[in-house]
């Protein structure tokens, strides 16, 4: 079976609070690198009730810090937030600390709201993501003699950046400048299958990276049985059914029957948006983690699972690390 690795939106669920989603995170990431799991990516998100995720660096530091082996990465940093002077120095940082075991995911959506977005980029440049990628990667190569902005740390940083989209945008852009490419399909399946196509058929080959790879994103959870797996993804479903809503809220705990909450129009739109979701028993997500593999021949799955209970969510986990080695 191909790599798994781990997407961390540091949530919350009802009556906790940003402390608790920090432990958790803390104590699923040391579990992951037990149980053999490539990368641990965090997410940036602003503005949304139930997810701790917005200070991204700052909690990729926080990780690193308690583990030892697994890679740490942001899944990903929304540049068009940031200065990528700052990102640079920022994952030079990282990776001065920690050799070796830093990934530099990039993305171009806000990670929240249009109102939060504008709070957000108050005084950045309004630049394209390709010109902010191409300055990003300017500061960390290394500096030249006469350069007169550098990024200390940061220059002659060889950090691993990856390109993220949910769109086939980000296809075309990943594939012409030769870099890894992950998929948002864990809420944005879409046009998964066509952005793959296009990455693969338009790849040029870079100093980095010499053939396509791709990671996609995968939402699952896992339990001892199918029926206590499809009672505790209840949860998963309601956090997508606020989406649909409108209304945002921590991680509410799982339902008996989920029919009684959401109409059929409702369902549908959960379920788009969660086609690819993995629910089951071992023998049942194993298969099912297998058939997304045939399908999509991804090089690598990120993982996105979360359960109400901690105890749950890391079980999940753990039980789709043993699914994926057969």
């Amino acid at each position: 079976m191909i790599p798994l690795s781990v997407l961390d939106l540091a949530t919350y669920p009802q009556g906790k609070d940003a402390r608790y989603a920090f432990e958790t995170s803390t104590e699923l990431a040391q579990a992951a690198e037990r149980w053999g799991y490539r990368r641990y990516w965090i997410a940036e998100h602003h503005n949304l009730e139930g997810v701790a995720s917005s200070a991204t660096v700052v909690l990729m530091a926080h990780i690193a810090d308690h583990t030892k082996t697994i890679r740490v990465g942001s899944g990903g940093i929304m540049l068009p937030n940031h200065a990528p002077l700052v990102v640079a120095e920022q994952v030079g940082t990282l990776e001065a600390l920690h050799p070796g075991r830093i990934d530099l995911g990039l993305g171009r959506a806000p990670g929240t709201d249009p109102l939060t977005m504008r709070a957000l980029r108050r005084g950045l440049q309004r630049e394209e993501f390709d010109e902010q990628v191409a300055e990003l990667l300017a500061y960390l190569q290394p500096a030249q003699p006469d350069q007169a902005v550098k990024a200390i740390p940061g220059a002659g940083t060889d950090t691993p950046i990856w390109i993220l989209g949910s769109s086939t945008w980000s296809a075309h852009f990943a594939a012409a400048i030769g870099r890894p490419y992950a998929f948002a399909s864990h809420f944005a399946p879409g046009d998964l299958m066509e952005a793959l196509d296009i990455y693969r058929r338009e790849f040029k080959p870079s100093p980095q990276l010499d053939k396509p790879y791709v990671m996609v994103g995968v939402p699952a959870l896992a339990a001892e049985t199918d029926e206590r797996a499809e009672f505790l993804a209840t949860s998963m479903y309601q956090r997508f059914l606020g989406i649909v809503r409108n209304q945002r809220a921590p991680l509410p705990p799982p339902v008996e029957d989920i029919d009684r909450i959401w109409s059929p129009g409702e369902r549908y739109a959960v379920a788009e948006r969660m086609a690819l979701m993995v629910v089951g028993g071992p023998q049942r997500v194993a298969q099912n983690l297998a058939k997304i593999v045939e399908i999509t021949k991804a090089d690598e799955l990120i993982i996105a699972s979360d359960a109400y209970e901690r105890k749950d969510r890391l079980r999940s986990y753990e039980i789709l690390a043993q699914a994926a080695k057969g």
